[in-house]
């Protein structure tokens, strides 16, 4: 479900090394000289003004409830305290206080919101932070969850202890849908996952989880009308009734809704192991254990299938109180309708002209069923259709231009597209995605109708032990996206503040980072030296996995019960060593004046330990670990691209063009390094270094170009269009 080519991967990377991401847009205003730096808040608040003055936190700290309270409110007070102990070691008063006058924070909620999260529910607060008291206001609990995440991340220390900043916030978010979908179908994932990133999400304001619940490879979701359901589709694993309302109720505790979604028509191999008499063919089905598009669908003409649904989503109604139920709706390829004399009889009959027409009638009777149980239908855009309903809601994985076609026919619409997690693109790109860019071409009416967006974690290349690393942290840069003001921009700083947040995630118990190291330690083996271990940390920390849906071209044998324990399942999907080191470049090639001998120092330092580490996992004895074969080459090539930069430094820093035949040859090991082999992982580096050799070869031309010349002289040269395709 996305239209990106691997050759678009260069051209991405050659944008980011250009530094050249947005507008370097002030993220806080301040009419002092308070330092601006005290600002890493994520997402970036509506409105902030920091002043002098600092409010310290000490074991005193202590908090009243001045409005309304209830026992949300209470809990919630009583995790950011837990939160706070847990990073000062200060033993704190997790019980409100009777008396305003001698609290530090003052809490006012007007009203307890709404008794369930709902998409009109006011999350705006106000923040004042003086230098002896902090005020949070709101017009309801939410609001005051909200307000509390932001003093969380606010605590800051000094020499003299912890601290707040005195600050005044005015904060409300931009869009009212800012999700987070969790494929639990393809590779199950349990409770816990669902909660520790409910956690996550609360951190960074998101308010919607949005659970994917079935699909070829899984039914997982406990039915009681419809037991065989479960038991035929899941291998044992679902989530039971009594789990979902857990869900729920921890989702509502930190006022986010959960939104579950039944996949249908397509997608429905789960669906029709317990009952192939729904489907458009004959059985007998299996559940699917491969990833793809299958052609199993149900069939819109039985009407046993509608009293099945009935049944099924009445239940479901009554178990997830959201307005909203999401029926997914996407990528049926209509083989199976095709194939069937009597399905294309009944298009004829019906006068539905062709299969588009024969989903939006199965579709029109699915919204009416969930109309009856008191539910607004959401689905993918293949949904979209004249005969819809109004109420429907599109979500769009197509992109902007489907969006705002459905705006435009009246239909309210969230973005996904830009926002897909599984597809490890840089947190950059999700950032400067915009539901409602500045060029939108929507009138105020339709863009109203444009409810925010979701991240979607789909689950083939994931497990529990490796979900939370590709979530977190980009997905904070996205919650960024979706509350702060457009105007918020600067990539630069988001990466300074994701650092933060980063840390902030695993304080609510994101393990991302702690399954990083452990996967790499199993990945060298039992046995492994110290030395061994963190020559491989090294090289798992240069690499990312392959893009977009290169990894199921490259391991086409991995089935749903692999581990997924191999090197790309150890790589981060945003590499900071590989950030840091286009930085380290572009400040050495193109700042004006000579070559920057600081930043020499620092590329020569780091190309040798890269070079020193893929020599060392290369060299190890095959068969040590045996997962470590297919890292080897990985390795070795490493060590390969780091002598083409260190070549390339040496021409540099000598003032000697190299000849043309070593340009050649450094740009063929470049090149080779781009195509990823079986370990389906890819160097991030390699813009750089084609940037230093470009620069090695041309080095005689810096002195008669302008800087910006010269940057663009390089690029062209680094970076040359992709020959057109026939």
């Amino acid at each position: 479900m996305d239209n990106s080519s691997p050759s678009l991967l260069r051209l991405r990377l050659a944008a980011m090394l250009a530094i050249g991401f947005c507008a370097s847009i002030p993220i806080a205003r301040s009419t002092d000289s308070a330092p601006l730096m005290e600002n890493d808040l994520m997402p970036v608040p509506a409105q902030l003004r920091f002043s002098p003055g600092r409010l310290r936190v000490t074991e005193t700290f202590a908090v009243a409830v001045g409005g309304h309270d209830d026992a949300r409110l209470q809990a919630a007070i009583s995790r950011a305290l837990r939160r706070w102990e847990a990073r000062t070691a200060l033993k704190l008063d997790r019980v409100a206080v009777a008396s305003a006058a001698s609290a530090t924070l003052v809490i006012d909620s007007r009203e307890a919101g709404h008794s369930i999260p709902s998409i009109d529910e006011d999350e705006s607060y106000t923040l004042d932070i003086t230098a002896s008291k902090a005020t949070l206001r709101a017009p309801n609990v939410v609001g005051v969850l909200r307000g509390l995440e932001t003093l969380l991340q606010l605590l800051n220390r000094d020499a003299d202890g912890f601290f707040l900043p005195v600050v005044s916030i005015h904060d409300r978010p931009r869009f009212a849908w800012r999700g987070l979908m969790i494929d639990v179908a393809r590779h199950w994932q349990p409770i816990d996952v669902i909660k520790r990133n409910l956690d996550g999400m609360a951190l960074v304001k998101l308010n919607v989880l949005h659970l994917h619940l079935t699909d070829d490879q899984g039914f997982r979701i406990e039915s009681r009308t419809h037991p065989e359901l479960q038991s035929s589709g899941s291998d044992g694993h679902y989530f039971t009734q009594d789990q979902i309302r857990d869900i729920i109720a921890y989702a509502q505790a930190r006022g986010i809704r959960v939104v579950p979604e039944f996949d249908l028509p397509g997608h429905a191999t789960s669906w029709v192991v317990s009952h192939p008499e729904l489907a458009s063919l004959p059985g007998p089905y299996a559940i699917e254990r491969h990833w793809g598009v299958f052609n199993p669908v149900l069939d819109p003409t039985n009407e046993a299938l509608y009293r099945l649904l009935d049944d099924f989503l009445g239940e479901m109604a009554q178990l997830f109180p959201d307005a909203c139920i999401h029926i997914g709706g996407d990528e049926n390829n209509g083989v199976q309708w095709n194939a069937s004399p009597r399905i294309q009889a009944f298009i004829r009959e019906h006068g539905l002209k062709d299969n588009a027409g024969l989903h939006a009638w199965f579709n029109r009777r699915l919204s009416a069923i969930l109309a009856r149980h008191g539910k607004t239908l959401i689905g993918w855009d293949e949904v979209l259709h004249p005969d819809l309903p109004q109420p429907a809601i599109i979500h769009s994985w197509r992109g902007p231009e489907s969006l705002a076609a459905a705006a435009r026919q009246g239909y309210r619409g969230i973005l996904s597209n830009g926002y897909y997690i599984d597809l490890i693109h840089p947190a950059s790109e999700h950032y400067l995605n915009d539901p409602l860019p500045a060029t939108t071409t929507l009138t105020i009416e339709e863009q109203r109708r444009v409810l925010g967006g979701e991240a979607t974690m789909w689950s083939e290349w994931v497990t529990p032990a490796t979900i939370d690393s590709r979530i977190w942290p980009r997905t904070a840069a996205i919650a960024e996206r979706l509350w702060s003001p457009r105007e918020v921009c600067d990539v630069n700083d988001m990466y300074r503040r994701l650092a933060v947040v980063s840390v902030r995630l695993e304080e609510v118990g994101l393990d991302g980072e702690r399954q990083h190291g452990f996967m790499v330690r199993h990945l060298a083996g039992e046995q492994a030296a110290a030395e061994d271990v963190k020559a491989l940390l090294t090289l798992a920390d240069i690499i990312e996995p392959v893009k977009d849906y290169r990894r199921g071209g490259l391991q086409p044998g991995v089935v749903q019960s692999d581990p997924l324990t191999n090197l790309a399942d150890c790589a981060r999907p945003d590499s900071a060593a590989a950030r840091s080191f286009a930085e380290s470049v572009n400040r050495f090639l193109f700042q004006p004046g000579q070559l920057d001998r600081v930043q020499a120092a620092k590329i020569v330092q780091q190309l040798e330990i890269w070079n020193a580490a893929g020599r060392k996992v290369a060299g190890r004895p095959a068969g040590t670990a045996p997962a470590l074969n297919e890292t080897a080459s990985v390795a070795q090539a490493l060590a390969e691209i780091s002598v083409v930069g260190q070549d390339a430094m040496q021409a540099l820093l000598s003032g000697h063009a190299p000849d043309g035949r070593w340009v050649i040859q450094c740009r063929a090991q470049l090149h080779r390094a781009t195509e990823p082999g079986p370990a389906a992982v890819e160097f991030p580096i390699v813009p750089s270094l084609e940037l230093l050799v470009a620069a090695a070869a041309e080095q005689d031309q810096r002195s008669s170009l302008a800087p910006e010349a010269w940057r663009q002289h390089l690029r062209a040269i680094a970076f040359p269009p992709a020959p057109p395709t026939s």
